[in-house]
């Protein structure tokens, strides 16, 4: 059995100095200790606590533990049902960052022609920033010349308060760049807590919730119409109904799985994989990738196709990519936590306004995206 000492950043990323490594293992450790917890019952009921799930660093992991990866499709499925066409759903997923809901972003770069040159990608969470900002300012604004543009200024970044602003001119469009994530349901938080909540077992009028849109319905730990958040739910909760004990592993975050480029054709005949590299992050956790032809072949990224059609947005390469994330499970069989046998249910406001502001926040269409305690935290993204 072992305990972690430490929450390490995403990716195992080097930006962080001590202070830094500090913050982000007390920003982690205090995000799962919210999940846990879960949300005041006087306010949600039937969602707390969640006891199957533990906190790395403050609970052993049994020598029985085992590893599960999951993995989903980037493109926002909620732009494929409401679209008439293949155009229009690429277009759309193209115009905002907004829109981009799989914890997965992009940005399109084109020439003087409109022909697409780079299309980069981030699955890197904002949370993170925000501990490199305020930790290692220098440094955040050294990792956005690289990645971005020679063109960022410090003031591009922090506003005259001198706090980083996640949605800045370089970090807030589809055309000018993508350092990390920003479409609010797009958060560490929102993974950690949808992973807690699905541990829930729920069991109604006597039979065991089993299906994913069954159980992100009755538990509410996000949006039904994506292709991430009932997937992930329905996952941890087949391994909390092995009566097991679950966590994210270290170090948690959301990564890229791959890019298939099946059914791609190059005007050399050159693979079509090779293009695709990734940026930042180790190996096996990735957080940016940029999909570019070098100069020296002498076509661009819109001179290849994919079933045939020519690259014209950076959404058609998204439709190939898969996001991932990894869950620890140990103690399988020992759990002597009941289901719960209702759904969760918003308790009526009867307070004063901070409850009522509590409420419309918490089941917002992007969930809970404020700042501040533990029951805010737990919140985020119900919808």
């Amino acid at each position: 059995m072992s305990t972690l000492d430490a929450y390490g950043p995403p990716g195992r990323l080097t930006d962080l100095d001590d202070v830094g490594l500090k913050a982000w293992n007390v920003f982690l450790s205090d995000s799962v200790d919210g999940a846990v917890k879960g949300p005041d019952p006087a306010k949600v009921r039937n969602d707390s606590p969640r006891p199957q799930f533990y906190n790395l660093t403050r609970a052993q992991t049994a020598s029985d533990a085992t590893e599960a990866t999951v993995t989903w499709a980037a493109f926002p499925r909620r732009i494929k049902l409401d679209s008439l066409s293949d155009a229009q759903r690429w277009q759309r997923a193209d115009a905002s960052r907004d829109v981009q809901d799989e914890y997965c972003e992009w940005s399109v770069t084109r020439d003087d022609a409109g022909r697409i040159i780079r299309v980069t990608f981030t699955c890197e969470g904002p949370e993170y920033w925000d501990v490199l900002a305020q930790t290692s300012p220098e440094t955040a604004l050294r990792l956005y010349q690289q990645h971005v543009s020679p063109q960022v200024r410090k003031a591009d970044l922090f506003g005259l308060d001198g706090r980083y602003q996640r949605r800045n001119r370089w970090n807030d469009s589809t055309t000018q760049g993508a350092m990390h994530l920003i479409q609010p349901s797009n958060t560490l938080g929102a993974e950690i807590e949808l992973a807690a909540a699905a541990t829930i077992r729920r069991v109604i009028d006597g039979q065991e919730l089993v299906t994913a849109q069954e159980l992100i319905a009755c538990s509410k730990y996000g949006v039904a119409e994506r292709h991430s958040d009932p997937h992930i739910g329905e996952v941890v909760n087949t391994v909390a109904r092995q009566a097991a004990d679950l966590s994210l592993t270290d170090p948690v975050g959301l990564y890229f799985n791959g890019l298939s480029t099946e059914g791609w054709l190059t005007p050399d005949s050159s693979d079509p994989q090779s293009y695709w590299r990734y940026v930042r992050g180790e190996q096996n956790h990735p957080v940016r990738a940029v999909y570019e032809v070098p100069a020296d072949r002498h076509f661009t990224v819109s001179d290849i196709t994919i079933g045939g059609k020519p690259i014209r947005f950076g959404a058609q390469i998204a439709d190939f990519i898969t996001i991932k994330l990894s869950a620890v499970a140990c103690r399988i069989g020992d759990s002597t936590v009941q289901p719960q046998t209702a759904c969760v249910e918003l308790v009526p406001a009867t307070a004063g306004p901070a409850t009522s502001a509590f409420a419309a926040s918490a089941f917002s269409p992007y969930g809970y995206v404020g700042a501040g305690s533990a029951e805010a935290a737990a919140t985020t993204r119900r919808a």
